[in-house]
């Protein structure tokens, strides 16, 4: 049954100072649909093609519903306050440096998308782009946005769509934003339209975030080249005592400037260790007869126990000894039965 369409959203009235109409022939982004070939890729290659022309055809959705009527007014930033739920683990300073120099020298080509704030009059919430709210935030203008009045739903919906749109989020960023939807009530249907994926999909990202301590998870980071499988054998491998000693390990200085991706990889080789066998210990204990005829050193290893005779009475002493070990096990087990009491 096709779910409702979440997005379809009423135009602000706030009393704005409109910026100029934003141009519908412009993709967002940068985002170029690919010139068309002869001959049709197959495989894996068709498959990424595939990815691409979807999000290059998401993004000139988005590009169209702002054109059709929609009016992109500039904002004080002061203003602005983030998403009801946090969607990235981190703000990439190099991407965001980047951001900034694009801006300073085109100026802020596409619009942000943000509400009303729902509980504070003459202030607004962001739905989409943060990050290019931090750039411009930086430079010290005003932000291009378009305003519109969202539901919790839509709001949550618009930021993982858009998302999807542009620069994906890392797995354990978009398992962390479907969690963080669950723990504020969205349904499932909504998580579902937000990340674009099946309910099934849906609930492997959360049983990751469900077994991995979130300190752990944010002091490893986005990890971007890191997929589902590993994460979900990281989940697997997880030992919540052992949580402290990796958290010490992640603020040493080099494993701490190192990539997130390196951050995972040593916390997955930590936790994939085998423990290391104890090293059998020996207690040996040493008795000598008052004549100096025979000596007897015992070890204990475990469950065997060694007695080792020499000197000159060793060989008659330790036949002895065989020939009674009846009547001294018998003597032994008396001796047991009297310490006791039975």
């Amino acid at each position: 049954m096709a779910r409702k369409n979440l997005i379809e959203v009423s135009e602000s009235t706030a009393a704005l100072r409109p910026a100029e109409p934003l141009a519908a022939s412009r993709p967002i982004a940068g985002l170029v649909a690919p010139a068309p070939r002869g001959n049709a890729p197959v495989g894996g290659i068709a498959k990424t093609l595939g990815n691409i022309t979807q999000k290059v055809e998401r993004a000139h959705d988005l590009e169209r519903q702002m054109a059709e009527g929609q009016t992109v007014v500039e904002l004080d930033t002061a203003l602005l306050d983030a998403s009801i739920v946090r969607d990235r683990l981190i703000m990439d300073p190099v991407e965001l440096g980047q951001l900034v120099e694009q801006i300073r020298d085109h100026g802020q080509q596409v619009p942000i998308l943000v509400r009303p704030h729902p509980e504070t009059k003459g202030r607004f919430q962001v739905a989409y782009g943060h990050r290019r709210l931090a750039a411009v935030s930086q430079l010290g203008l005003k932000v291009r946005a378009v305003v519109r009045n969202l539901t919790d739903d839509e709001l949550v919906v618009s930021q993982g769509q858009e998302n999807n749109a542009r620069t994906n989020l890392s797995f354990i960023e978009r398992a962390l934003f479907a969690a963080r939807l669950e723990d504020r009530s969205f349904s499932r249907d909504v998580i579902m339209s937000a990340l674009g994926i099946e309910k099934t999909a849906v609930s492997k990202l959360i049983s990751v975030v469900r077994e991995i301590p979130l300190e752990l998870i944010e002091a490893i980071g986005p990890a971007p080249e890191v997929g589902r499988r590993r994460w979900m054998e990281l989940a697997e491998l997880m030992k919540l005592p052992a949580v402290p000693a990796l958290l010490v390990q992640l603020t040493q200085d080099n494993i701490r400037e190192a990539s997130s991706d390196a951050r995972f990889q040593m916390v997955f080789a930590e936790l994939a260790k085998k423990p290391a066998k104890e090293a059998t210990r020996f207690q040996a204990e040493r008795w000598v007869a008052t004549d100096k005829m025979v000596s007897v050193t015992a070890k204990a290893a475990g469950k065997t126990y060694t007695l080792a005779l020499k000197d000159k009475d060793a060989a008659g002493f330790g036949g002895w000894i065989s020939e009674n070990l009846e009547r001294l096990y018998e003597a032994y087990r008396e001796s047991g039965k009297q310490e006791t009491g039975d």
